[in-house]
């Protein structure tokens, strides 16, 4: 029998895209609630409920897993149960011999380890602005970039004496002063 699994993940918050790809590959898809690592109950339950000859099938490598460890520990938790796990998104299938040469395998443990990072970022952003904390970069004050304009205009600084005085960088400077139309 062929299984599904998802879980909502930075580009497909509900689900929507993974599922599109698996319903008319799957008898029966497991949904989980959240993105986060801890506590992927729905995975727990696929995992207890899978027989010998069963597919997994995910959209990608890092829908069913979090880290490498993760992945390989499920590789080998399906391999000794006899279940197959096929990867859509790399076109891998555990119970077919790979033919891939080093680059390509490479190229796709790299986009999995990108998809964990983005993945991890997402979740903290949006911890982050649950808790009313600010994101991004903190905005330099109008004092300091007016007196950076200022020593700029006279001729009399240098950027790095502009830096040191102000704490504004060149590129911050220049930024400044093209959305203001003030560079020469």
């Amino acid at each position: 029998m062929n299984y599904g699994y998802l879980r909502p993940l930075y580009n497909d918050e509900y689900g929507e895209k993974q599922l599109e790809k698996l319903k008319d590959r799957c008898e029966f898809i497991y949904s989980e609630l959240h993105g986060t690592p801890k506590k992927r109950i729905e995975l727990e339950n696929l995992l207890l409920y899978l027989k010998e000859g069963d597919t997994v099938i995910v959209e990608r490598m890092f829908v069913l897993a979090d880290t490498t460890r993760h992945l390989l520990e499920l590789l080998k938790i399906c391999e000794r149960d006899q279940v197959n796990i096929k990867f859509l998104n790399e076109d891998l299938d555990s119970s077919e011999l790979l033919m891939l040469n080093l680059h390509e395998m490479i190229e796709k443990l790299i986009d999995f380890q990108s998809d964990i990072v983005k993945q991890s970022t997402m979740i903290g952003l949006s911890n982050a602005r649950a808790q009313g904390k600010p994101i991004g970069r903190p905005k330099k004050s109008d004092d300091k970039i007016i007196q950076a304009i200022s020593m700029y205009h006279s001729g009399n600084y240098t950027l790095i004496d502009i830096k040191n005085e102000t704490g504004i960088s060149k590129s911050t400077l220049y930024r400044y002063l093209e959305d203001d139309g003030l560079t020469k």
